[in-house]
């Protein structure tokens, strides 16, 4: 009789890269995660970083030891694609070109990004203007094969992106010209007001993803509980288990069709001993 193959599972957390892009790799091993999410640079200085070719060489040398796939990317969170401040968006782009450079050295799968915030501006403006900055740079981004995903968000003051439409906009103004996607971060779309806190929730929510944006642009999910209920567009991540979400609904994550295949990411407070945990969690389920 034939043995059923055990279904690979992209399971892991955001980890330090303190030391040199490799190290962000080795941390993800130790905590028995199957890929990764790290900053390939400082997340909060507009300075950034060059990666070295012997940094290239290590990296890969590294990859090839711990079998990661499916690495992300995480930008910095000064940046701001949709500012309506013209120096502000002018770093912003500067600063998202360099991402997507280290990116291509390192042949990421995907870059995470939080979408913006329109600040003094409208939310429409700041749609467009997002979409003009990446499309401004579409050009480099066509030349590796890095995927950008844009982050849902919790729609803590003028962030654009808590409400699928936005999200529907940006995909459909980007998809054909550069390759995009979506992330859905758990607790963000639970605090934007999407109650996935039961199995029920979470089927709504999907179908309605699919309505609205389309479940074939959906590409990664960041698994993190919430501090705050459902509807309140405060961000607070709380470890799994732990918050307003509750087990249940990560257990959901990993059974349901549309969703046990993609790759999670743990963004959960308490670090690399809470992640070993978690990750075996997820992977019993």
């Amino acid at each position: 009789m034939l043995k059923r193959s055990k279904e690979k599972l992209w399971i892991g957390a955001h980890v330090s890269a303190q030391g040199g892009p490799y190290r962000a790799l080795l941390e993800g091993k130790s905590i028995g995660a199957t890929t990764i999410q790290f900053f390939t640079a400082n997340q909060r200085r507009w300075k950034g970083t060059t990666i070295s070719q012997k940094q290239v060489e290590l990296w890969e040398e590294t990859l090839k030891e711990t079998g990661m796939e499916k690495i992300m990317s995480h930008d910095s969170y000064l940046i701001n694609l949709g500012s309506p401040d013209q120096e502000g968006l002018l770093k912003s782009r500067k600063a998202f070109q360099e991402e997507i450079q280290r990116c291509h050295q390192l042949n990421l799968s995907f870059l995470n990004f939080h979408p913006g915030a329109a600040l003094t501006d409208s939310k429409e403006s700041c749609l467009k203007n997002i979409v003009k900055s990446l499309l401004s740079l579409a050009s480099l981004i066509n030349q590796g094969k890095t995927r950008l995903l844009i982050e849902t968000t919790a729609g803590q003051g003028s962030a654009v992106g808590h409400r699928f439409e936005d999200l529907h906009y940006l995909i459909e103004h980007l998809h054909k010209e550069i390759p995009v996607g979506i992330c859905i971060d758990t607790c963000h779309i639970f605090a934007a007001g999407y109650d996935i806190s039961s199995s029920s929730g979470w089927n709504t929510v999907l179908k309605e993803f699919d309505h609205v944006i389309g479940l074939k642009h959906l590409y990664a999910l960041h698994l993190n509980d919430s501090l705050k209920p459902c509807g309140s567009r405060v961000d607070r991540h709380l470890p799994l288990g732990k918050g307003h979400i509750g087990m249940d609904a990560f257990k959901k994550t990993m059974t349901h069709p549309s969703l046990k295949k993609l790759p999670k990411y743990l963004e959960t407070p308490g670090g690399p001993s809470l992640w070993r945990k978690e990750i075996q969690q997820l992977m019993k389920f």
